[in-house]
């Protein structure tokens, strides 16, 4: 399944599946069964693996809608953590001028720093070095705490595609990487978010891409993740408990902007596009702050 978070035509919010057989329609949930919260992160709470929606796509009369008139939401509005990777690829870790590292580098988002797909990403007024990260993105659909290899993926509720703008210069203002992730509606995160039964196990041996304006600037396999999904679950639930709706972004692969030569930077009017195999493509605009 695919689910997403979405304002109709009419401005009410909702949560959609979308057609399987029909990507150009979704399935209205919330409309079709009261019981079904407007709030992913809602949903996942009370039914981490989805039964009510599984239900709905098997009503022989359910509500939908088309793709075309509606506004994508975030996909998770407000989650309680968003956990962050650095240097989960060795060619992205050598272009930034590091060693293969022995553990990846950590780092926390907030909420704000949140955008939805066909958002605009916003560059800020103070700096005009405004990058993309292609980024593989999971959410954790029940409560989970130092897991191992082998029931690591049973708490994911299913994964989704994130663009980990990096507002550069800031990010190099001090040996943490914090405040350079978590300018305001930096960070793009959606269009849906897919099931695990519809991906391979992990994630694992999908292409990802990033293009800016058309032009392929990041091409990767999550296959060549330093630390695949599983062992990323149980490094982060070692120290700390996750809990659901809680997000894991997973690192971005060579290419990024600032490695360029001259480098590339996101600016007003450039389209920006992450792509990850099986599981779509997440499509922003840049804008300036006003």
């Amino acid at each position: 399944m695919k689910l997403f978070s979405l304002r109709d035509a009419s401005g009410r919010d909702t949560l959609g599946l979308v057609l399987p057989n029909d990507p150009s329609q979704y399935i209205d949930l919330c409309a079709t069964e009261s019981s079904i919260p407007a709030s992913l992160l809602e949903l996942i709470t009370i039914d981490p693996n989805f039964a009510l929606a599984a239900k709905v796509m098997q009503s022989s009369n359910p509500v939908t809608g088309q793709m075309s008139g509606i506004t994508f939401r975030t996909l998770i509005e407000r989650p309680g953590k968003i956990v962050c990777m650095g240097l989960n690829y060795a060619d992205h870790a050598k272009e930034g001028g590091n060693a293969r590292p022995d553990y990846p580098s950590f780092f926390m988002r907030g909420s704000n720093s949140l955008t939805a797909h066909g958002a605009p990403i916003i560059r800020p007024t103070v700096s005009d070095k405004l990058d993309y990260e292609a980024e593989l993105a999971f959410v954790v659909g029940t409560r989970a705490h130092q897991l191992n290899q082998s029931n690591a993926l049973s708490c994911i509720a299913g994964y989704s595609i994130f663009n980990d703008g990096s507002i550069r210069d800031y990010q190099r203002k001090t040996s943490q990487w914090t405040i350079g992730k978590n300018f305001d509606q930096t960070g793009a995160f959606g269009p849906w978010l897919v099931t695990p039964d519809e991906l391979p196990h992990g994630a694992s041996g999908l292409r990802i891409q990033s293009r800016l304006n058309g032009v392929v600037m990041q091409d990767a396999n999550t296959a060549d993740f330093l630390w695949g999904v599983a062992e990323t679950l149980v490094l982060i639930t070692e120290c700390m408990t996750l809990e659901p709706g809680d997000v894991v972004i997973t690192g971005t692969p060579a290419g990024v902007g600032y490695a360029k030569t001259p480098p590339v930077f996101m600016k007003p009017g450039d389209s920006c596009e992450v792509e990850i195999e099986g599981i779509g493509i997440l499509r922003n605009p840049i804008q300036d702050a006003k």
